[in-house]
């Protein structure tokens, strides 16, 4: 197996991330660095370019399963798992705040939940607990499933917003075409939704279907029921 050591010193990514720092490294070192190893033939930095050339960049990697990982050579099951999981924490992380975020429209919902929904190859949806001043709790993804399936049940919705203590809460989920116009279905199940908020008496704020801008027609890159005036 082909690692570090088949690169000439100087060129190798650990040894110049230890002395410059990772702002110094392309994105085909960074993901060298990881994946730590390549093949007797090709290697890890060989390997890196490869992954991300089809990938067509670091942002494709996002789209991979361990089964895609798995058809490179030199990548087996642990260091798939290991390679998502470090993609998952990188996706987090643009998630997270220096307070809890502010949900009061469906841009800011949107800039949001963007990043855990790109690359999904499925639909998710998405319940987001607020508080009073309308700040998340928490967010949770209670579904998923097949662009075709009904994604949700309001009592799956409700019953995580009550259990959060909610004063309030907004739901999303993604559209994986990028195009997030409504469908029927989903037009039917926001107004289940919202007749289900007015019998428990909690504020059901939106209904955001998170798109790609490049994908929408309207060139948001994503539909607010609210904006609409179907809430």
């Amino acid at each position: 197996m082909s690692s570090f050591h088949s690169i000439p010193i100087g060129e190798r990514p650990q040894e110049r991330l230890q002395a410059k720092g990772p702002g110094a490294l392309s994105d085909a070192e960074l993901l060298a660095v990881v994946l730590r190893s390549g093949t007797r033939g090709c290697d890890v930095m060989r390997l890196s370019r490869k992954i991300l050339t089809e990938g067509g960049s670091l942002r494709g990697l996002l789209r991979l399963t361990a089964e895609d990982l798995q058809q490179y050579p030199g990548i087996g099951q642990v260091k798939a798992l290991q390679l998502l999981a470090t993609i998952e924490i990188a996706r987090r992380v643009l998630t997270i705040g220096e307070a809890a975020p502010l949900m009061d429209n469906p841009q800011r919902i949107y800039d949001w939940l963007r990043p855990m929904a790109e690359g999904e190859a499925v639909e998710k949806f998405w319940v987001l607990s607020l508080n009073r001043k309308n700040r998340l709790l928490r967010c949770q993804a209670v579904t998923s499933g097949t662009a075709t399936a009904s994604l949700v049940h309001p009592r799956e919705v409700f019953r995580e917003a009550i259990r959060n203590s909610a004063s309030a809460l907004v739901c999303a989920h993604n559209h994986p075409s990028g195009d997030p116009s409504p469908s029927q279905a989903d037009i039917r199940a926001t107004r289940q939704l919202r007749e289900a908020a007015k019998v428990i008496q909690l504020d059901l704020l939106d209904h955001v279907i998170i798109g790609q801008r490049e994908h929408d027609p309207a060139g948001t890159g994503y539909y607010s029921f609210a904006e609409a005036g179907l809430l």
